[in-house]
Protein backbone atom coordinates (compact mmCIF):
# COMPACT_ATOMS: atom_id res chain seq x y z
CA UNK A 1 0.00 0.00 0.00
CA UNK A 2 1.63 3.54 -0.90
CA UNK A 3 1.38 6.71 0.98
CA UNK A 4 0.02 9.63 -0.92
CA UNK A 5 3.20 11.25 -0.77
CA UNK A 6 4.37 7.95 -2.46
CA UNK A 7 1.56 7.77 -5.38
CA UNK A 8 2.47 10.89 -6.18
CA UNK A 9 6.21 10.83 -6.87
CA UNK A 10 5.42 7.81 -9.01
CA UNK A 11 2.98 9.88 -10.74
CA UNK A 12 5.27 12.54 -11.78
CA UNK A 13 7.98 9.76 -12.53
CA UNK A 14 5.61 8.53 -15.32
CA UNK A 15 4.67 11.28 -16.69
CA UNK A 16 8.75 12.49 -17.29
CA UNK A 17 8.97 8.96 -18.80
CA UNK A 18 6.42 9.41 -21.50
CA UNK A 19 7.85 11.55 -24.46
CA UNK A 20 6.21 14.68 -25.49
CA UNK A 21 5.93 15.46 -29.50
CA UNK A 22 8.02 18.97 -29.76
CA UNK A 23 6.87 21.59 -31.90
CA UNK A 24 8.99 23.95 -34.29
CA UNK A 25 8.47 27.12 -34.76
CA UNK A 26 9.93 28.69 -37.90
CA UNK A 27 11.15 32.19 -37.45
CA UNK A 28 9.99 35.19 -39.60
CA UNK A 29 12.92 35.33 -40.83
CA UNK A 30 12.93 31.73 -42.14
CA UNK A 31 9.54 32.29 -43.76
CA UNK A 32 10.50 34.78 -45.73
CA UNK A 33 13.22 33.59 -46.97
CA UNK A 34 11.38 30.54 -48.48
CA UNK A 35 9.15 32.61 -50.13
CA UNK A 36 11.29 35.19 -51.51
CA UNK A 37 13.63 32.09 -52.85
CA UNK A 38 10.24 30.50 -54.19
CA UNK A 39 9.71 34.25 -56.00
CA UNK A 40 12.97 34.62 -57.38
CA UNK A 41 12.35 30.46 -58.86
CA UNK A 42 9.42 31.84 -60.45
CA UNK A 43 10.55 34.50 -61.95
CA UNK A 44 13.72 32.77 -63.36
CA UNK A 45 11.01 30.25 -65.16
CA UNK A 46 8.73 32.72 -66.40
CA UNK A 47 12.62 34.79 -67.61
CA UNK A 48 13.03 31.70 -69.69
CA UNK A 49 9.62 31.09 -71.36
CA UNK A 50 9.92 34.54 -72.55
CA UNK A 51 13.19 34.28 -73.77
CA UNK A 52 12.49 30.97 -75.35
CA UNK A 53 8.98 32.18 -76.99
CA UNK A 54 7.12 34.56 -77.36
CA UNK A 55 3.06 35.15 -78.19
CA UNK A 56 1.39 37.08 -81.44
CA UNK A 57 -2.14 37.94 -81.85
CA UNK A 58 -2.80 37.57 -85.81
CA UNK A 59 -4.51 40.85 -87.45
CA UNK A 60 -5.63 41.21 -90.84
CA UNK A 61 -6.47 39.05 -93.64
CA UNK A 62 -3.02 38.77 -94.94
CA UNK A 63 -2.52 34.60 -94.00
CA UNK A 64 -6.27 33.30 -94.28
CA UNK A 65 -7.35 30.26 -94.70
CA UNK A 66 -4.77 29.36 -92.30
CA UNK A 67 -4.85 32.45 -89.70
CA UNK A 68 -7.80 35.18 -88.72
CA UNK A 69 -7.98 37.78 -87.07
CA UNK A 70 -7.36 37.51 -83.34
CA UNK A 71 -6.14 33.90 -83.13
CA UNK A 72 -3.08 33.68 -80.91
CA UNK A 73 -0.15 31.93 -82.00
CA UNK A 74 3.10 30.77 -79.67
CA UNK A 75 6.35 31.76 -81.66
CA UNK A 76 9.52 29.55 -81.12
CA UNK A 77 12.60 31.70 -80.84
CA UNK A 78 14.72 28.88 -79.63
CA UNK A 79 13.96 27.73 -83.36
CA UNK A 80 16.42 30.31 -84.78
CA UNK A 81 19.11 29.92 -82.42
CA UNK A 82 19.67 26.26 -83.30
CA UNK A 83 19.26 26.77 -87.38
CA UNK A 84 17.99 28.97 -90.04
CA UNK A 85 14.51 29.53 -91.37
CA UNK A 86 13.56 26.93 -93.65
CA UNK A 87 11.24 27.51 -97.11
CA UNK A 88 7.47 26.86 -96.00
CA UNK A 89 8.30 28.06 -92.27
CA UNK A 90 5.39 30.44 -91.10
CA UNK A 91 7.83 33.54 -89.47
CA UNK A 92 6.99 36.53 -87.33
CA UNK A 93 9.02 39.19 -88.07
CA UNK A 94 9.37 43.31 -86.96
CA UNK A 95 8.60 44.89 -90.10
CA UNK A 96 11.79 46.19 -91.75
CA UNK A 97 9.98 49.94 -92.61
CA UNK A 98 8.68 50.00 -88.81
CA UNK A 99 10.06 47.62 -86.22
CA UNK A 100 7.18 48.34 -83.82
CA UNK A 101 5.34 46.34 -86.38
CA UNK A 102 5.02 42.36 -86.02
CA UNK A 103 3.70 41.06 -89.31
CA UNK A 104 3.36 37.00 -89.99
CA UNK A 105 4.12 35.82 -93.38
CA UNK A 106 5.72 32.33 -94.97
CA UNK A 107 9.16 31.69 -95.63
CA UNK A 108 9.10 32.14 -99.96
CA UNK A 109 13.10 32.24 -100.72
CA UNK A 110 16.08 31.91 -98.61
CA UNK A 111 19.77 33.45 -98.83
CA UNK A 112 20.90 33.05 -102.63
CA UNK A 113 17.42 31.83 -104.01
CA UNK A 114 16.45 33.40 -107.08
CA UNK A 115 12.42 34.13 -106.74
CA UNK A 116 10.48 34.45 -109.87
CA UNK A 117 6.91 35.32 -110.45
CA UNK A 118 5.87 35.27 -114.15
CA UNK A 119 2.46 34.56 -115.39
CA UNK A 120 0.88 34.63 -111.69
CA UNK A 121 2.67 31.66 -111.16
CA UNK A 122 5.77 31.43 -108.13
CA UNK A 123 8.97 30.03 -109.17
CA UNK A 124 11.96 29.69 -106.35
CA UNK A 125 15.47 28.75 -108.55
CA UNK A 126 13.64 28.10 -111.89
CA UNK A 127 11.13 25.92 -110.08
CA UNK A 128 7.18 26.25 -109.84
CA UNK A 129 6.03 26.04 -105.90
CA UNK A 130 3.32 23.42 -105.16
CA UNK A 131 1.26 26.03 -102.87
CA UNK A 132 -1.96 23.68 -101.37
CA UNK A 133 -1.76 26.31 -99.13
CA UNK A 134 -2.69 29.49 -100.38
CA UNK A 135 -6.36 30.92 -100.44
CA UNK A 136 -6.24 31.42 -103.91
CA UNK A 137 -4.76 32.04 -107.23
CA UNK A 138 -2.83 35.46 -107.74
CA UNK A 139 -4.87 37.80 -109.04
CA UNK A 140 -3.25 41.29 -108.47
CA UNK A 141 0.23 42.23 -107.31
CA UNK A 142 1.63 39.40 -109.44
CA UNK A 143 3.11 41.30 -112.18
CA UNK A 144 6.18 39.46 -113.36
CA UNK A 145 9.53 40.51 -111.43
CA UNK A 146 12.40 38.26 -110.34
CA UNK A 147 14.64 39.27 -106.42
CA UNK A 148 17.63 37.48 -106.28
CA UNK A 149 18.52 36.97 -102.29
CA UNK A 150 21.04 38.42 -100.46
CA UNK A 151 22.88 36.82 -97.16
CA UNK A 152 20.98 36.86 -94.41
CA UNK A 153 17.78 38.25 -96.60
CA UNK A 154 14.44 36.15 -96.65
CA UNK A 155 11.48 36.84 -99.53
CA UNK A 156 8.70 36.35 -97.66
CA UNK A 157 5.07 36.59 -98.48
CA UNK A 158 1.50 36.00 -97.37
CA UNK A 159 -1.22 32.99 -98.06
CA UNK A 160 -3.99 35.22 -99.06
CA UNK A 161 -1.51 36.60 -101.86
CA UNK A 162 -4.68 38.76 -102.82
CA UNK A 163 -4.45 40.64 -99.65
CA UNK A 164 -1.24 40.83 -98.00
CA UNK A 165 1.16 43.35 -97.99
CA UNK A 166 4.78 41.40 -98.06
CA UNK A 167 7.96 41.30 -100.08
CA UNK A 168 6.48 42.01 -103.08
CA UNK A 169 6.12 45.43 -101.62
CA UNK A 170 8.36 45.89 -99.05
CA UNK A 171 11.29 43.70 -99.79
CA UNK A 172 13.35 41.04 -98.55
CA UNK A 173 13.35 40.50 -94.92
CA UNK A 174 16.98 40.59 -92.88
CA UNK A 175 17.32 37.78 -90.55
CA UNK A 176 18.07 40.56 -88.12
CA UNK A 177 14.04 41.03 -88.07
CA UNK A 178 12.86 37.61 -87.38
CA UNK A 179 11.56 37.24 -84.13
CA UNK A 180 10.69 32.95 -84.55
CA UNK A 181 9.10 30.55 -86.01
CA UNK A 182 5.34 30.08 -85.50
CA UNK A 183 4.39 26.56 -83.63
CA UNK A 184 1.01 26.61 -81.80
CA UNK A 185 -1.83 28.66 -82.06
CA UNK A 186 -3.18 28.21 -78.71
CA UNK A 187 -6.71 30.38 -79.42
CA UNK A 188 -9.77 29.96 -80.03
CA UNK A 189 -9.80 26.28 -78.04
CA UNK A 190 -11.45 25.34 -81.50
CA UNK A 191 -8.51 25.79 -83.03
CA UNK A 192 -5.74 24.98 -80.74
CA UNK A 193 -2.87 22.42 -82.27
CA UNK A 194 0.53 22.85 -83.90
CA UNK A 195 0.39 24.30 -87.09
CA UNK A 196 3.11 22.56 -88.84
CA UNK A 197 0.22 20.46 -90.74
CA UNK A 198 0.11 23.88 -93.38
CA UNK A 199 3.83 24.21 -93.10
CA UNK A 200 5.56 23.76 -96.61
CA UNK A 201 4.82 20.61 -98.41
CA UNK A 202 7.55 18.24 -98.41
CA UNK A 203 7.75 16.32 -101.90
Amino acid sequence: MRTYQEQTNLDELQAQSIPRPRLQYRSVARSLRETFDTVIWVAVLFALVNLATARFVVEGASMEPNFHTGEYILVSRLSYLLGEPQRGDIVVFHYPNNPQQDYIKRVIGRPGDTVEIRDRQVYVNGEALNEPYINEPCANSCSDRVWEIGADEFFVMGDNRNHSSDSRAFGVVNRRFIVGEALVRYWPLNQIGSVMDIAYPKD
